[in-house]
């Protein structure tokens, strides 16, 4: 039977064998997942509180937890939760909780900086408008929320990536005949999509928040809300 892409990612891939997909990623995945770290690394502020929607086991949170006064990260997955609290334990200004990100349990505000990146908004399989109008009401007044997804330039070597999951039996077999344009589609049902530019813009709109689009290192588009 096929799974939704959602129960994918809470069940199939998550905990180790989410863990197991970054450390097959071909060295200029690898180059882009560092980037698009950095990127965010530098809009945070020391003191600031910071939110990471679908964190899987955590896998940023180190990096931010060096800048932030706080972290937390919010995810579907069970087994991803417990495997970040194992592998965060020794880094005492993050906590991790299981929550759905269209639906925070925080109050309005709470955050100075909000997070929904490596192509949440995407791969949730969530409402986008729920999920961004969420994501601004929980950060306070003049903070930033970042949405990122993938570049079409990195598209050869984000299909190498999913072929190596393929292999790897993380994901489905890839389905050469429906795979291309920047979307990628397993014979089990699993569907890996992208958000491009004027998306971002189009759903900034129907949200009434201004947004910016960045590309970071020829594979991230970034749109970078500041909440007013």
């Amino acid at each position: 039977m096929r799974k939704s892409v959602r129960s994918y990612y809470a069940e199939k891939l998550s905990g180790e064998r989410l863990r197991r997909c970054y450390d097959v990623a071909p060295p200029r995945v690898q180059q882009y997942l560092r980037a698009e770290i950095d990127f965010v690394v530098e809009r945070i502020r020391s003191g600031e509180r910071v939110l990471d929607l679908g964190c899987g086991y955590g896998r940023i949170i180190p990096r931010l937890a060096e800048k932030a006064q706080s972290v937390v990260g919010v995810d579907i997955s069970s087994s991803s939760l417990a495997l970040g609290r194992r592998l965060l334990k020794g880094i005492p200004n993050c906590r991790l909780q299981r929550m759905d990100a269209t639906a925070l349990d925080f109050p309005d505000g709470s955050f100075e900086v909000v997070l929904c990146v490596q192509n949440g908004i995407s791969a949730f399989k969530a409402d986008p408008v729920l999920l961004m109008r969420e994501a601004v009401r929980v950060t306070r007044k003049n903070g930033t929320v970042l949405f990122s997804s993938y570049s079409e330039k990195l598209w050869e070597h984000r299909l190498e990536w999913f072929r190596r999951q393929a292999k790897e039996g993380l994901v489905g077999e890839i389905d050469e005949d429906r795979t291309g344009k920047g979307v990628i589609v397993c014979k089990d049902g699993f569907k890996a999509t992208t958000y491009a530019p004027e998306q971002f813009v189009s759903l900034a709109r129907e949200c009434r928040v201004g947004a910016e689009i960045f590309e970071v290192d020829d594979s991230s588009i970034f749109c970078a809300i500041g909440k007013e």
